[in-house]
């Protein structure tokens, strides 16, 4: 089998979605591939423990991918190992009109992690920049003071988002917030094959949605908002990691691999030091136990 380079995945430069690979293997069969899954999520689960311990550090895991991408199955997978308390799940759907009520990240600030635990953010406040760019008659819910009509929402209004999106990500960052996103990068025909099994597996119809096909359409478009996102928000301290998703289990041990060995740099992550009196005094705790 071969090595996993994080340096693959990572976007460090100027990109085009069309040149980032949809599938690898490492030249593994999917049984080798679930157990080095099964290895990297123990690891991965350990450390949270100690995340939680250290309390000093939140992670928040950002999914993004195409519809059939395999989000939920990899979160599934990924964090199978973790303990519950250890780890919350936000799917965001259309916004509620709650939501709409207030600025658009609005709903991503109160679902962030708190200190020691991991977030995962199934789809996310880059929702804003890719189906609203595709939709923009979706912005005219927002009830924003300065767009009336789609012709209002020009390049300009794109780039202010760019820019709130990327100071949202430093502020939580140089608040103790870990930031990963990954971005699942599915081939069309790839999408097509899941569909299709969608549909042929009667206890699978529930996922699928006539508008699964109609998004399909505009496949070029949404893969041009992709390639503007990587390229204008992939930064040191929130940066995108192109993920192939063309094959499920290789998709979920890369993701593993990298949370585990980034997060394996902070030294800093350990499990607090008991109080020295209370250190001092073990055996005389043990002795009162074991006298009851």
């Amino acid at each position: 089998m071969k090595n996993i380079s994080i340096s693959d995945y990572k976007i460090k430069d100027t990109v085009k979605v069309s040149d980032l690979k949809s599938f690898e293997d490492f030249d593994a069969s999917e049984k080798k591939l679930e157990k080095e899954l099964e290895d990297t999520r123990e690891k991965l689960g350990a450390l949270q423990d100690t995340l939680y311990a250290h309390g000093k550090y939140a992670v928040l895991v950002c999914l993004q991918g195409m519809d059939t991408a395999g989000k939920d199955s990899l979160i599934r997978e990924v964090f199978k190992d973790f303990n519950a308390r250890g780890v919350v799940v936000h799917s965001f759907k259309v916004p509620t009109e709650l939501e709409k009520n207030h600025d658009y990240l609005w709903r991503h600030y109160i679902a962030l992690p708190e200190r020691g635990k991991f977030g995962v953010f199934n789809r996310t406040h880059y929702e804003n920049v890719l189906v609203t760019r595709v939709h923009p008659e979706y912005i005219l819910g927002e009830n924003l003071p300065d767009v009336n009509t789609v012709s209002d929402i020009d390049e300009a209004f794109w780039d202010r988002r760019f820019e709130q999106i990327n100071a949202f990500e430093k502020t939580i960052s140089q608040n103790g917030t870990l930031i990963f996103k990954f971005f699942l990068n599915l081939s069309k025909e790839e999408q097509k094959n899941r569909l299709l099994r969608r549909l042929d597996k009667p206890n699978k119809n529930w996922k699928f949605s006539p508008g699964d096909l109609k998004e399909r359409k505009l496949w070029d478009t949404y893969m041009n908002c992709y390639q503007e996102v990587l390229n204008r928000t992939s930064h040191p301290h929130a940066p995108w990691y192109a993920i192939p998703a063309d094959n499920k289990p290789a998709a979920r041990y890369i993701v593993a691999s990298i949370l585990l060995e980034e997060l394996k740099k902070y030294e800093d992550i350990k499990e607090p030091e008991l109080d020295a009196a209370v250190k001092a005094r073990i055996e005389e705790f043990k002795e009162t136990l074991q006298g009851e």
